[in-house]
């Protein structure tokens, strides 16, 4: 399912963070081509998202802030990955905005 959303306009301060249910990751690695600063696949050949310093977040349901320059990058990833499996929501509210759960 591709559901197609505009990215939150940088001045309007909209707060993003992304997930990945690596049950769902098929290990394609295109987020971490769109965002290599964002995603990164593990040893394992599942994609994790990484903390403002670099660091893999491994455990089960990790949270990233999306930084304001790669809105976009990250919400083609969640739009192109095969497996479905990227969450970007607004850390205000917990709504996805784009994902397999966007609206």
């Amino acid at each position: 399912m591709t559901v197609t959303h505009e990215a939150p306009s940088s001045d309007g301060g909209e707060e993003l963070e992304v997930w990945i249910d690596q049950d769902l990751c098929t290990g394609d690695g295109i987020c971490a081509q769109y965002a290599p600063e964002v995603f990164e696949l593990d040893i394992d050949g599942l994609a994790y998202v990484k903390d403002s310093d670099d660091e893999l977040l491994q455990k089960p349901g990790a949270t990233t802030r999306v930084p304001l320059p790669l809105i976009r990058d990250v919400a083609d990833s969640a739009k192109e990955c095969p497996g479905d499996c990227i969450h970007v929501r607004r850390i205000s509210d917990k709504v996805e905005v784009f994902g397999p759960d966007a609206e």
